[in-house]
């Protein structure tokens, strides 16, 4: 079995542990947009392929402590023994491990390569746009929030919480996402897909007021 298919087990192995939103499904869509992003940029393809499929491999972690463990951070430190494990050099389990801990749009560790800069955007064009707002709900679900709560000031919210809704993800987050990517192609892909969320959240909001 090749290192790819040794990688994409693994992480598959991991990710359904947390399901939802950030499921196996989540995984390969990022490594499919970050391979897209990376042959158009020259980047170094084996470090984006194992870090886009390991990136969210402790998620689960994260979840079951609602939110005190880092994810990234506990994922590059998962993922270091992998690697080493499946014959990686350690000048790129280095690399891999920091676009993996670079990767989260919260977190403290900034990309300061290439491949990091385009697994951080892919993450991202995948919390966005239709597919964006389709794992917005499913995580709200996956933590018992409510449908929506256009009138609460996110402000006074908290994340795994009831409150923590999809509207809550796109006012706290997902709205501000296309002014944060880090390439040029990724930017440009987000443009259309934050349209897509300014249209579907009116439309919510004036559906849950029977103003439509």
């Amino acid at each position: 079995m090749c290192r790819l298919d040794e990688l994409r087990k693994i992480s598959h192995a991991y990710c359904s542990k947390e399901g939802g939103a950030h499921g196996p499904d989540h995984s390969e869509r990022v490594y499919q947009m970050a391979m897209r992003l990376g042959k158009a940029m020259n980047a170094d393809l084996e470090v984006l392929a194992a870090a886009g499929l390991l990136h969210d491999i402790g998620r689960a972690r994260e979840r079951e402590c609602r939110g005190t463990i880092c994810h990234a951070e506990y994922g590059a430190e998962l993922a270091g023994p992998i690697l080493e494990q499946l014959g990686y050099r350690q000048e790129t389990i280095d690399r891999i491990c920091h676009c993996i801990r670079a990767h989260r749009y919260r977190g403290t560790c900034k990309p300061k390569i290439l491949e990091a800069k385009i697994l951080f955007d892919a993450d991202k064009l995948d919390s966005i746009g239709a597919i964006g707002i389709g794992r917005a709900f499913l995580f709200a679900g996956q933590i018992g929030a409510c449908l929506h709560n256009p009138e609460q000031d996110p402000r006074q919210t908290q994340s795994y919480s009831q409150r923590d809704t999809a509207y809550r993800e796109f006012q706290v987050k997902m709205k501000r996402v296309k002014g944060r990517l880090l390439t040029t192609a990724g930017a440009e892909i987000a443009i259309k897909r934050h349209q897509f969320m300014e249209i579907f959240f009116d439309r919510l909001n004036s559906e849950i007021y029977g103003l439509d």
